[in-house]
């Protein structure tokens, strides 16, 4: 399942992460990953949760998230739930369709490995292609 959160800066997607970010620690039985670029959520979500300061990896690209995303997994098997906060400013791109492909591969991924994403991405919800849209 992947679940796409859009909108412009201040609209509160942060603030929806956060929501089912505490959620998925009290209903899921598995450890839960968030990855963000800033260190903004350090404060707000559960100490249980693995938190991800993206610049220390200096993501640029979608394949490069992709292989870091199968790394994670590859050495615990326990993940259920990955949030990625603003995936667009963690690799520095525009909506476009690499953004789609990613967003196809996450879902491939979660079907065959069972895990949840959910990733917010900060852009004009009208960008989205229809291949996006699905995943709102």
């Amino acid at each position: 399942m992947v679940k796409i959160i859009m909108g412009l800066k201040g609209s509160g997607k942060t603030k929806q992460l956060i929501d089912l970010v505490h959620t998925a620690v009290k209903e899921e039985n598995g450890e839960v990953i968030c990855i963000e670029k800033g260190q903004k959520l350090r404060y707000d979500i559960p100490y249980a949760v693995r938190l991800i300061e993206a610049s220390d990896y200096n993501f640029n690209s979608y394949e490069f998230l992709k292989g870091f995303l199968s790394g994670l997994y590859a050495a615990n098997y326990d993940i259920t739930h990955i949030f990625i906060d603003s995936a667009l400013r963690i690799i520095n791109q525009p909506v476009d369709h690499k953004t789609e492909d990613f967003l196809d591969w996450c879902e491939a991924f979660s079907e065959r490995e069972d895990i949840k994403f959910t990733i917010t991405i900060s852009a004009d919800a009208a960008l989205a292609t229809d291949g996006i849209k699905k995943y709102f």
